[in-house]
């Protein structure tokens, strides 16, 4: 992705995530997460990627005109920065509330909140979202996106939907 078109295209993900949560910047963050992709290890994953993939597309019809885009671009892996965005509208459609409070939900939930800019330690956060993205975090979602209190089975096994389900039942 040529730089121009990364920076236009992480500047509209801040503006339905918000960029300063707690009056710290998170963008050393939000760009490492982009630079990582996200992998399908459990069958049905590959939907979390295609809700990530839609983004690009409507984030050119956004533009208009006004942007070209290669179609190399369209087909790049999803990044993890992508995937989380898409959850979170997925969350905010079924649970009612901001994109971007449930984008930062997720960031609590994995402990990636607090690394902003002024207290950046890019090694730890590298494997704070490998162990997501391989699914090494404990088999009641702790570690993970959806941290169960009384999980029915193992979540590392368990695609991302239905963790997703199993939290929100929770929750309410």
């Amino acid at each position: 992705m040529s730089e121009v078109l990364d920076d236009q295209y992480l500047d509209w993900i801040y503006d339905q995530i918000g960029l300063q949560q707690e009056n710290v910047y998170h963008y050393h963050l939000i760009r490492q997460l982009h630079t990582i992709e996200f992998i399908m290890l459990v069958p049905n994953d590959d939907n979390r990627i295609k809700d990530g993939l839609i983004l690009r597309k409507e984030f050119v019809n956004s533009r208009g005109r006004m942007i070209e885009v290669e179609q190399h671009w369209y087909e790049m892996g999803c990044s993890v920065l992508e995937m989380l965005l898409g959850v979170s509208r997925h969350l905010s459609f079924q649970e009612n509330g901001p994109v971007g409070d449930w984008f930062w939900h997720l960031m609590d939930n994995l402990g990636l909140s607090r690394y902003h800019d002024g207290r950046w330690n890019g090694r730890r956060i590298q494997t704070i979202v490998e162990d997501l993205v391989w699914r090494r975090y404990n088999a009641d979602g702790s570690g993970g996106l959806f941290p169960l209190k009384h999980p029915r089975e193992d979540q590392t096994l368990v695609e991302i939907w239905y963790q997703m389900e199993a939290y929100t039942l929770e929750l309410s």
